[in-house]
């Protein structure tokens, strides 16, 4: 019986700027590079976002991989896996398909050339698999039209929406002794007084009930034992509903360092996230609030009118509108409400644009990353890498609404966090359901 041949995989350019790391991640099998694709990167060396640093160090790999000679069977990419090399244009085959892809696509673009080479290699290659890797749906689609086999990048996805941790849990038939001894013993109950079919994760929430009687509980690690959360008011703002009960308990617990908030618009993510940070701000130098530029560009912006805060204000504006209504909540009169202006004037909070925060390190801070579910995992881990001592850090957003093009709801940053930290002893996840904004946003949120 013959060994199974390694598969060749083609990348496209947005696989390398979603992941530099992207070769280390096709086990034994060969990669292969465009030169198109080359070519794609070298326009997105320079920059200061995400991408151009991917491209940078992607870059920085491949020079080091290949040495001073890149030969035509690759270079090894290490023990356990396989070769890399680039692939150049230019033969009697590849014009073949050329003219053949005039005919389909009629434009010569860098994802018709990529096609090229892919359509090449297959010929070449074969019976041995050649696989274009790409986040382009369209490419992708393209290349089965042209009988090329091509796959999503899924190595840093969620393996489904369904699948994706809730920070929730509700049980029902849970006995009435069992209730009323978490509301008679200090809101403590030991985890074996309450068997659970699957074991509870540290900082998971529940709805434990019975009939009419129910209780919230969220479990802690360190006593092995059922907490129960009671509703409490931070800074005015009150929960209306369980999880936003259990979402503040989370945020207002010291001990808790990194929590994520999902959930569609209106249901409170992060105006919960701030009043708790004004709630304990004495805990922290300062407070935080960052969200990423995703509608435009920095060259964009400078066509607005103004200084940078005048042409990000805009973008920050959902962030100045939960304060507001902060703001109202305390009454604009009183010692709460003059006490943020204070903090405003002291920059004791700030609100500013996610791309300042490379390099920084943020000690005593409550920083709060709202819109996170725009973020590629890379980007989540660059920001929490900058947490210092005493720095607490809060993502919130809706993975569902993703406005990056090689994002989705299982690829996002937001999403990875929260499949790969949950059961951490320092980190919460609540995903919030409900809508609190008014009746016609959530009739909205429904029907539209």
């Amino acid at each position: 019986m013959t060994e199974a041949q390694p598969k060749l995989f083609v990348l496209d350019t947005n696989v390398i700027l979603h992941d530099s790391g992207c070769i280390r991640n096709f086990e034994e099998n060969d990669i292969a590079i465009p030169i198109t694709v080359l070519e794609e990167l070298d326009q997105f060396k320079r920059g200061n976002e995400d991408i151009h640093f991917q491209a940078r160090e992607f870059l920085r790999r491949i020079d080091v991989l290949t040495g001073d000679v890149l030969s035509a069977a690759g270079s090894p990419l290490g023990a356990g896996l396989g070769s890399i090399r680039v692939v150049l244009g230019g033969s009697p085959q590849d014009r073949l398909h050329e003219s053949f892809l005039h005919e389909s696509f009629l434009q010569d673009t860098p994802d018709h050339r990529i096609l090229r080479t892919t359509l090449a290699l297959q010929q070449e290659q074969t019976p041995r698999q050649v696989i274009l890797v790409s986040k382009d749906t369209n490419l992708r689609m393209k290349a089965k039209s042209l009988g090329l086999r091509a796959q999503d990048y899924t190595s840093d996805k969620v393996q489904g929406f369904d699948k994706l941790y809730t920070g929730r849990r509700l049980v029902e038939g849970i006995e009435s002794e069992v209730i009323d001894h978490l509301y008679a013993n200090g809101g403590v109950l030991p985890a074996e007084q309450l068997p659970l079919e699957q074991p509870p994760l540290a900082n998971e929430n529940f709805v434990l009930r019975n009939g009419s009687k129910s209780a919230l509980a969220t479990f802690r690690r360190q006593d092995s034992s059922f907490h129960r959360v009671e509703k409490q008011t931070s800074y005015g703002i009150t929960p209306r509903n369980a999880e936003q009960s259990f979402a503040l308990k989370a945020l207002m617990d010291d001990d808790i360092k990194l929590v994520t908030l999902a959930g569609t618009a209106g249901t409170g993510k992060t105006l919960l996230a701030l009043a708790a940070a004004l709630e304990c701000r004495q805990r922290y130098r300062q407070i935080l609030l960052a969200r990423p530029v995703v509608p435009l560009s920095n060259r964009d912006l400078g066509f607005l009118p103004g200084d940078i805060s005048d042409k990000l204000d805009p973008y920050m504006q959902p962030l100045y509108d939960n304060l507001t209504v902060i703001r109202h909540q305390c009454g604009e009169d009183t010692q709460a409400a003059q006490r943020i202006n204070d903090m405003r004037e002291s920059e004791k909070l700030m609100i500013t644009p996610l791309a300042y925060i490379r390099g920084r390190s943020l000690q005593r801070m409550f920083f709060i990353v709202d819109e996170a579910q725009n973020l590629t995992p890379h980007e989540v881990k660059t920001i929490i890498t900058r947490a210092g001592e005493g720095t607490k850090i809060v993502f919130t957003g809706d993975v569902a609404q993703i406005d990056q093009p090689y994002l989705d709801a299982l690829s996002n940053g937001l999403s990875y966090l929260i499949h790969r930290m949950m059961g951490q002893p320092i980190y919460a996840h609540i995903t919030l359901e409900k809508g609190e904004r008014s009746a016609l946003a959530d009739l909205a949120s429904e029907l539209l």
